[in-house]
């Protein structure tokens, strides 16, 4: 369905109604991979990367993957980097929830230190894949594969590294561990993923009817693909990750709170990936504007502190919040000003 025919106040209308779908959805989905984590003995770090954060994003994925299919590769890398960098400042905002002690100390995991190290090294990818010549096989360029080998070698070894640790962290009064919650066995393990993939399914088709109403967006309000992109895609699409961490840290699922953003980050590199296959007229990342490696150097920064912050684990700061939080939620919005003011 084409929505430039309707007025601005109609598709604002529509973009408001897919946000709250999704924010909503990823409300539910937060217990219901919560309670498969115990049950099927993943833990919350791989269920929190794994499922919860690739599910989660879904909603993002297809709006990247429609907008690169219909020629619009800035919408699509914007989505996808701005989706990373929106959903790290939302883990800071949920280290703002958590008033025992900063998040980063209080769910220390190996896990997802190994998660934020694969982020940077697949966003590294994406900064290689612009610089290196437009060669395409098939239409996909050679970086591609390498997103999405690196994505499943990394996942593996994020398992190894949990299954067998070299080190673990140290244990204090505020550090809470991931242990299995109890629970009520009135779901049964087929329901609970029956009930999973329906959620998923919805997330994944407003987030079709979201790329149309962004496409509209962008003709009738004048801004850049690459703010639309970044600045409204990415936090509807991202809504989920907002509502799970919190969702999750008030569950006392801390680990599942950070690993769901830390993961769900490393599965939307893949947006990337994907948006290279369904774009036809070449390499994506040659046709993305140079806007779109702001992002990706915005992300890289905000990660790397997220990732000296969990290995740090400072205990309390200003007001409750991480040092490392207030730079991120800073860097955020320098990445969103920038955008504006040169899209």
């Amino acid at each position: 369905m084409d929505f430039t025919a309707f007025p601005l106040a109609v598709t604002l209308g529509l973009f408001a109604v897919c946000a709250v779908v999704i924010g909503t959805i990823g409300t539910w989905l937060t217990g219901v991979v919560d309670r498969l984590a115990d049950r099927t003995g993943l833990g919350e770090a791989i269920a929190g990367s794994v499922m919860l954060g690739a599910v989660t994003s879904l909603a993002g994925i297809m709006v990247s993957i429609s907008a690169a299919a219909r020629d619009q590769p800035g919408l699509a890398m914007s989505n996808a980097l701005g989706g990373i960098a929106v959903q790290t400042a939302f883990l800071a905002l949920a280290d703002i929830t958590y008033r025992r002690a900063n998040l980063e100390h209080a769910a220390p995991s190996i896990g997802n230190l190994m998660q934020s190290a694969l982020l940077i090294c697949l966003l590294s990818l994406l900064l290689i894949g612009a610089w290196t010549p437009p060669f395409t096989l098939y239409g996909i360029h050679p970086v591609t594969p390498l997103l999405l080998g690196g994505y499943l070698y990394g996942l593996v070894k994020v398992r190894g590294a949990q299954n067998d640790p070299m080190w673990r962290p140290k244990k204090t009064f505020e550090t809470f561990e991931d242990v299995p919650a109890e629970d009520d066995g009135k779901r049964s393990l087929t329901s609970l993923w029956i009930r999973f993939l329906l959620l998923a399914a919805v997330l994944g088709l407003t987030g079709l009817v979201l790329e149309r109403v962004a496409s509209a967006l962008t003709q009738q309000t004048g801004l850049s693909a690459t703010a639309v992109g970044a600045l409204l895609t990415a936090v509807a699409t991202s809504l989920p990750e907002l509502v799970t961490s919190i969702a999750a840290v008030r569950r006392g699922a801390l680990t599942l709170a950070i690993s769901g953003i830390i993961g769900g980050n490393a599965f939307d590199t893949l947006f990337a990936a994907t948006s290279d296959i369904a774009y036809r007229k070449g390499s994506i990342y040659h046709a993305m504007p140079d806007s779109i490696l702001l992002w990706t150097a915005i992300t890289l920064l905000m990660t790397g502190i997220l990732l000296m912050g969990l290995i740090r684990r400072e205990r309390h700061n200003w007001g409750g919040i991480g040092f490392e939080s207030v730079i991120v939620l800073v860097l955020y919005g320098l990445g969103a000003a920038l955008t504006l003011v040169r899209p």
